[in-house]
């Protein structure tokens, strides 16, 4: 399975659109669409799963093409790194208190 991040995505996309255009390119396992956590709105992109071989075949056919008149940007989705949030140890010496 290989995961590709589709973002310029119009806010009016729907997952059943989506669907309709990976499906062209071959079986589409699953798709995630991202809103905004606070608002519910959508954020403009979106995930797409399929088999490695339909997937590569998706990204090289959409990537750039019209999407309800925004040029999508289809690739391979990175891993995000799941950390704990900002800073890190800083180390270094004794506590003032």
């Amino acid at each position: 399975m290989t995961k590709l991040f589709v973002g310029n995505l119009p806010f009016t996309a729907t997952e059943e659109a989506i669907r309709e255009l990976f499906s062209k390119h071959g079986t589409v396992e699953k798709i995630a669409m991202i809103s905004d956590r606070d608002t519910g709105r959508p954020r403009g992109f979106g995930f797409v799963e399929m088999s490695s071989a339909d997937a590569s075949r998706a990204m090289q056919a959409l990537n750039g093409t019209d999407f309800e008149g925004r040029a999508l940007k289809v690739n391979e989705a990175q891993e995000r790194e799941r950390s704990g949030g900002g800073g890190g140890y800083r180390g270094g010496g004794a506590r003032r208190y």
